[in-house]
């Protein structure tokens, strides 16, 4: 244990000089005390929180699994925190004193370190904005009900503002062991989520986030730290983290259901024939347009803005293209700058609507080249028919088209201006 505490102070203090910080007590500003700011408390009609107006009402919305991202109200790539889609798979987030969490980094290691949230915040720090996304997202509700709306299609993916420390600069300290090509990342919740992370991916961009849009995170989004694993599925960014262990194998643990292999695309997944289920790690190229969308309606003809989001795990998104006649035609959507790698990017499209029914689509394509496929295409590229989506198997089992499915989502604009679902139309 003393090895452990010399270890984590010698790497603490070198880093701290690298990045040329100062190892004192950082002294408040003349006259004001810590904390003396309290939530709630009015002063000339402003409080010390600020909260939104009244008048402004999006929320998410309840799901079997979590929490839905309102994506129809979104402005900008940014999802505010307090609207950043929850996957609570059953588990109400802990009640974590940032004071007595640590996290352990041990096993095929050189050095292993425990530190505390103070000690990784003295660390250098990154700023990055990625898009979390579970590998669910458009599911059965896309493919079967009309009347959904695109907080039901496509409410779990959100983007935000990380901030923390790059895992890479952790692993490094504690000096890998040439047997090491995994590690397992364990959360604090109920049950102790773990998941499986091949160590090229966490030596790339794995980021120990402590921040969301600039303030900590929130308690359901894993306060007070967790993993955001750029452009991989929701589900391998564990929260609430507390340990992390390098290994030889993944650990096929409860949540992981099957064994992990490449994909043959630079990717991994979990794959297992008797539970038929792929938990895919990289998630595909998608858009949708949020706006007209499914719920909507438009009040008279003339002009309107389609405007959307783009984003892939595969990189940066380098075009949309919009459709307003069902796939006929297509024409290019400019895209919002800056335009960053494995996040939420804003495409908008001017139109004028003529008053007759029309069906938008729009569809991605990422830095690698990859294009959002038509539901045809990927059943085309499956070997099944446009039946099997609907079909009972399909609704039933948990196969592995069932994650990452990323078809091009159409929305039918009828005559009255009001908006649906058209996926099977």
């Amino acid at each position: 244990m003393r090895s452990k505490q010399s270890g984590r102070r010698r790497f603490l203090k070198e880093g701290a000089a690298l990045a040329g910080l100062a190892l004192g007590a950082i002294r408040p500003a003349s006259g004001q005390e810590p904390g003396s700011e309290q939530p709630g408390v009015s002063s000339g009609g402003f409080r010390a929180y600020g909260e939104r107006s009244r008048f402004v009402t999006s929320v998410r919305t309840l799901d079997p699994s979590g929490q839905l991202s309102p994506l129809q109200d979104s402005l900008g790539i940014i999802t505010p925190s307090g609207l950043h889609n929850v996957q609570s798979r059953g588990y109400d987030p802990p009640d974590i004193d940032p004071r007595q969490h640590r996290l352990l980094i041990h096993g095929l290691v050189d050095r292993p370190l425990t530190f505390t949230l103070a000690e990784l915040k003295r660390l250098p720090s990154v700023s990055r904005i990625h898009f979390i996304e579970c590998s669910g997202n458009t599911g059965r509700t896309a493919l079967e009900e009309k009347a959904a709306t695109i907080q039901q299609t496509h409410g779990k993916t959100s983007c935000s503002e990380w901030t923390g420390v790059l895992l890479s600069l952790l692993l490094r300290e504690v000096g890998v062991q040439k047997g090491a090509s995994w590690l397992v990342a364990e959360g604090a919740e109920k049950g102790n989520r773990t998941e499986s992370i091949p160590l090229e991916k966490a030596m790339d961009d794995v980021l120990m986030a402590y921040g969301q849009n600039g303030e900590p995170l929130r308690p359901e989004q894993g306060y007070p730290l967790r993993l955001v694993v750029a452009g991989w599925n929701g589900g391998i960014n564990v929260k609430w983290l507390r340990r992390i262990t390098l290994v030889d194998q993944p650990a096929m643990s409860k949540q992981e259901v099957g064994t992990l292999v490449p994909d043959g695309k630079g990717g991994w997944r979990f794959d297992s024939a008797m539970a038929q289920k792929v938990h895919y790690a990289e998630m595909p190229p998608k858009s949708v347009i949020t706006f007209p969308s499914g719920g909507q309606k438009l009040p008279s003809r003339g002009f309107y803005e389609i405007t959307g989001l783009a984003w892939s795990g595969w990189g940066a998104i380098r075009t949309v293209e919009v459709s307003t006649d069902g796939g006929r035609t297509w024409k290019d959507a400019p895209l919002q700058e800056p335009v960053h790698r494995k996040a939420h990017t804003r495409f908008r499209f001017a139109w004028n609507w003529n008053g007759e029914e029309a069906l938008l689509q729009s569809r991605c394509t990422d830095e690698r080249g990859n294009v959002q496929p038509t539901l045809a295409e990927l059943s085309k590229a499956m070997g099944v028919n446009s039946d099997y989506w609907q079909s009972d198997y399909w609704k039933s089992t948990a196969t592995s088209e069932r994650y990452g499915l990323n078809a091009v989502q159409p929305w039918k604009v009828a005559r009255d201006g009001g908006v649906q679902n058209a996926m099977f139309s």
